[in-house]
């Protein structure tokens, strides 16, 4: 082994309904690191929470458009390969792990312990991405302009009534802690709405209900610890109801991407200002894709922050930062440099008191 490559692992898979997407994200991060550059170690996580060592053979061969093979069936079971001891021997992780139990801070949080650098935000700044409501309070809080929200725990009583009367009509309904658009329904009348909630809470305790904001979905790129930039914006023409999950990753036809977006210079300025604005607020590091929507009378609301955004071939957060001059590959150098970087400040830290 060439002692000078700097060994990275590939966290994937992982136990959320957006599964399958991380195998495709991981893919692409796989195909883009140089192998010049770095020595590549695979650990898929089975939707059991079962972690395995996977051959190349596994990614190259992965596929959205069906299921993935059973992690077991394709395991290297090298002995001295397994997923604990490889983890303990990269220099940097790279978890892929869209949702809950891996963009939530549960990895995080393992791999802290671990003293391993890994790539994104940390246990604070990914909790507060995954979870929505928390989101919604913090930056509303900070002043930055979000849609009105209610937010409705399992067990508790709401009726259709007073959510028309806040809300209005149409309104979303989603979990608080998922991506992807997974479980979220835009609900119209009362028949849809009692579907919705059942739908929604399939997935989490905690759900919520959400003004509709009409207007041009706008996403912007973020990238840095301390000193944040944000790429151009990029703009989601949607052709589905809403841009949901089939839109998203199974049909080709679903939705289309503009980049950059056909937008004055003052609100690309706005928007970027408010895409480093909100990862500031919402204390995340690395990168994040954060997501807007544009009125017509030129209002722009923050809608979300993914802190770990899909990388999947069609993306929008590598297709943003090439179109601003930053190519797959030396995007995913920066990210690892920048995970690197932050953790060899955290050891300059104090860490415990000395007594006098």
């Amino acid at each position: 082994m060439n002692n000078k490559k700097i060994r990275v692992a590939i966290l994937f898979g992982g136990k959320s309904a957006e599964h399958e997407v991380s195998i495709a994200s991981a893919k692409n991060v796989y195909q883009s690191l140089d192998r010049n550059e770095y020595d590549v170690s695979l650990i898929g996580i089975d939707l059991h929470g079962s972690w395995h060592t996977l051959p190349e053979k596994y990614l190259l061969e992965s596929s959205l458009t069906k299921k993935s093979q059973s992690l077991e069936a394709v395991e290297d079971k090298t002995e001295g390969n397994s997923p604990l001891e490889i983890i303990q021997r990269v220099d940097v992780v790279f978890p892929v792990l869209h949702g809950t139990y891996g963009e939530d801070g549960y990895m995080q949080g393992f791999l802290e312990t671990l003293n391993i650098p890994y790539v994104g935000s940390g246990v604070t700044g990914s909790a507060i991405g995954m979870d929505k409501d928390v989101t919604k309070r913090l930056l509303r809080d900070a002043g930055l302009p979000i849609a009105d929200f209610m937010v409705v725990r399992k067990g508790e009583k709401i009726a259709f009534s007073d959510i028309e009367t806040k809300l209005g009509l149409p309104f979303f309904v989603k979990p608080a802690n998922l991506g992807s658009s997974v479980g979220i329904s835009k609900v119209k009348d009362e028949k849809m709405f009692k579907e919705a909630i059942e739908e929604a809470f399939s997935y989490d305790t905690k759900i919520i209900i959400e003004q509709y904001i009409q207007g041009r979905e706008i996403e912007c790129a973020v990238l840095g610890n301390e000193n944040p930039q944000a790429s151009i914006p990029g703009e989601v023409i949607v052709h589905h109801e809403f841009y949901d999950y089939e839109a998203k990753y199974l049909d080709e036809k679903g939705s289309s991407l503009h980049i950059p977006a056909n937008l004055s210079s003052e609100e690309v300025a706005k928007i970027q200002e408010l895409a480093v604005k909100t990862f500031r607020v919402l204390c995340l590091d690395g990168m994040a894709r954060i997501d807007f929507f544009l009125k017509e009378d030129g209002n722009v609301f923050v809608n979300e922050a993914n802190t770990i955004p899909g990388f999947t071939s069609h993306s929008m957060y590598p297709k943003l930062w090439e179109a601003s001059g930053i190519d797959y590959t030396t995007l995913i150098d920066k990210l690892i440099n920048l995970a690197l970087t932050k953790h060899a400040s955290k050891r300059n830290l104090t860490f415990t008191r000395e007594e006098n």
